[in-house]
């Protein structure tokens, strides 16, 4: 069966070359076991797939690939036992799109481990213009909960605001009751981020400079995508129990800061990796995500394209000129 896909390929030089291409199923790649083909009906672009494409950062860790770590459709053929013809799945992380392909593409093979079930509530547009922005904020969302932060322990904090993750995080802290102030560098989508769900915005500027090792106590938790000088003034500045999640690294992978906010204030640093936690705890933060996300908020943070304007996509991400989530209609020619 013949389809369309990104294709990334790396020259001599090492520079990344993109390219919509055309394949049949020979070329996709097969697994030990489990393998399951996918005929995929939408995928998204993340922050990590406008590396890849773009090749600005060394993302890819196998040449030559198909990016996108998203996809979700439905089970077109299948070696594993728990997957049939007809079943509607996601799949998110487990390296698709860096070391396996991955979801920009009408077709993909996948291993029937990584998939999980579209939960019941959401449709196939919906579940990618959540992706794992989405899902690794509501990660984020978990690991604060997990570590006591509650409405009424006091405001929470997220960075990155008008970003996927940040979208998301806070339209869903919003729903559950925080009271949650974003930052961002883009001080023009505030009526969006209060249509979300934020009740106070702050300019980003305010948190990316170098900063005392010990600032006044503002946050009971932080959801943080930025890293660097951005992480490290959260920290800072949270408040005594409180928890920083840190999921980003928009900033910068470097993080100056001292051990004061952890010892003096007990504050803790939660790290979130969406790409290898178990299937029990990816089903976990679904099924949360279908509950907790307004349905109107996805679509007010989303719009959709073609899989032939995934290449401008990619440079805007990158560029800070996109907000909320992209939905990629990989069926669409344009």
């Amino acid at each position: 069966m013949m389809f369309n896909a990104i294709y990334l390929t790396q020259s001599d030089d090492g520079k990344t070359q993109a390219a919509l291409r055309e394949f049949n199923d020979d070329v996709l790649p097969r697994y030990e076991s489990g393998n399951v083909i996918v005929d995929v009906h939408y995928s998204t672009i993340n922050f990590k797939d406008g590396l890849a494409i773009t090749g600005r950062s060394p993302v890819v860790r196998s040449f030559p690939i198909v990016p996108g770590i998203d996809l979700c459709g439905v089970v077109a053929e299948s070696d594993d036992p728990e997957w049939k013809v007809g079943d509607k799945v996601i799949v998110n992380g487990w390296e698709i799109g860096e070391r396996y392909w991955g979801g920009l593409s009408q077709r993909a093979r996948v291993r029937g481990d990584w998939l999980i079930r579209l939960p019941a509530g959401l449709t196939p547009w919906d579940a990618m213009a959540i992706g794992t922005a989405g899902y690794t904020a509501m990660l984020c969302v978990r690991g604060l909960e997990k570590n006591g932060v509650a409405p009424d322990s006091g405001p929470v904090l997220v960075t990155g605001a008008s970003g996927g993750v940040g979208s998301i995080a806070i339209s869903i802290l919003a729903k559950l009751g925080y009271k949650v102030t974003a930052s961002t560098g883009r001080l023009s989508e505030s009526d969006y981020l209060r249509e979300l769900g934020a009740a106070h915005i702050i300019d980003r500027s305010s948190l990316s400079s170098p900063g005392k090792p010990l600032q006044k106590e503002r946050w009971a938790g932080v959801v943080d995508t930025v890293g660097s000088h951005t992480l490290a003034n959260a920290c800072a500045s949270t408040q005594y129990g409180g928890t920083v999640t840190a999921c980003g690294l928009a900033q910068g992978m470097d993080l100056p800061l001292t051990v004061a906010p952890f010892i003096l204030r007990g504050v803790k640093l939660i790290g979130i990796n969406s790409v290898l936690i178990s299937r029990a705890e990816r089903e976990d933060a679904w099924e949360r995500l279908a509950k907790d996300l307004k349905p109107q908020a996805i679509a007010a943070m989303s719009r959709t394209v073609a899989l032939p304007e995934v290449f401008d996509v990619a440079r805007d991400i990158l560029d800070g000129k996109i907000r909320g989530r992209v939905v990629v209609d990989v069926q669409r020619a344009m």
